[in-house]
């Protein structure tokens, strides 16, 4: 086990666990410490074939984990290095990377689905942390007017991620190395036909993949990547950047499908109109005399 930052050092006397991992669930088997080197020993007698092993190891108020590891068939196995780094609040500052934005065409009731990807770098050699949610370890906007913000899957998890006034809040640490990443998706309204994606810090790397290939979009340093496949369905793609705060990124949606139940209200319309000007009709007309 080590502790990085700009000298990567072993950590000694560190409580590490090791946890058996099923379908059902977890629990720990062995607990161990390093030694002067930062190295650990875990002996396991009767490996689970259906199990994954994991180590994990506490440092400066954080849980670190090891990757799953399987053991079957092997009579010794050797775990990656867990890096620990310091925890610090309010720093060092975090990058975004690449954000990509998926729009999907409209639904049978006129409404798009949303789609974010958001890579964050820590800069630092410390894990950004926060102590309450006051101060996030990041925030960043949100198209304003959309509805049914929810988290998704990646780095962050979606328990970790707080939606409020058009932004998104990350209140969990954010650790240096390698990039973290997080989603969230949003509901267009029906009838909206233009999403302003607002960019508000330093983003190196924009990308958009939009099913509606006739939509047009303006954005600086815009480049068209062609209309590509993506799980059985075809988008326009485009990439973007590096923008600035405040940078104009728009997408003009063209109208939505044409479906037989928009025209129900102009239907009954006319019905009624109908009704009422045989009504009058009828009432006006004289009655006939018997010869």
């Amino acid at each position: 086990m080590l502790r990085g930052g700009r000298d990567t050092i072993p950590l000694a006397n560190t409580s590490v666990v090791l946890h058996r991992v099923t379908r059902t669930g977890g629990s720990p088997i062995d607990s161990a410490h390093t030694d002067a080197r930062g190295r650990y020993r875990f002996e396991v007698h009767e490996a689970d074939s259906s199990s994954i092993y994991v180590v994990s190891a506490w440092y400066d108020s954080l849980a670190y984990f090891s990757l799953p590891l399987s053991l079957t068939g092997r009579p010794v196995a050797h775990m990656d290095d867990i890096v620990a780094y310091r925890t610090t609040a309010k720093a060092p500052p975090i990058r975004l990377e690449r954000r990509l934005a998926t729009v999907a065409s409209a639904g049978t009731q006129g409404t798009r689905e949303v789609l974010e990807i958001l890579e964050l770098q820590n800069t630092g050699e410390t894990t950004r942390i926060t102590k309450d949610t006051l101060f996030p370890t990041w925030a960043g906007r949100v198209p304003r007017g959309v509805g049914q913000l929810r988290g998704g899957q990646g780095d962050v998890s979606p328990d970790a991620m707080l939606f409020r006034h058009d932004s998104v809040y990350v209140l969990g640490p954010i650790p240096p190395g390698a990039v973290k990443q997080l989603s969230y998706a949003y509901t267009l309204p029906a009838g909206i036909r233009t999403l302003a994606i607002p960019i508000d810090q330093v983003t190196d790397n924009l990308n958009l993949l939009i099913e509606d290939t006739a939509a047009a979009v303006t954005a600086p340093g815009l480049a068209s990547l062609g209309v590509q496949p993506l799980e059985g369905r075809y988008y326009a793609a485009y990439r973007a950047g590096p923008l600035m705060p405040d940078d104009r990124v728009e997408i003009q949606l063209p109208a939505g499908k044409f479906r037989a139940q928009m025209l129900l209200p102009y239907l009954i319309a006319v019905l009624v109109a109908g009704m009422v000007l045989a009504l009058v009709w009828a009432l006006r007309r004289k009655p006939v005399r018997g010869s």
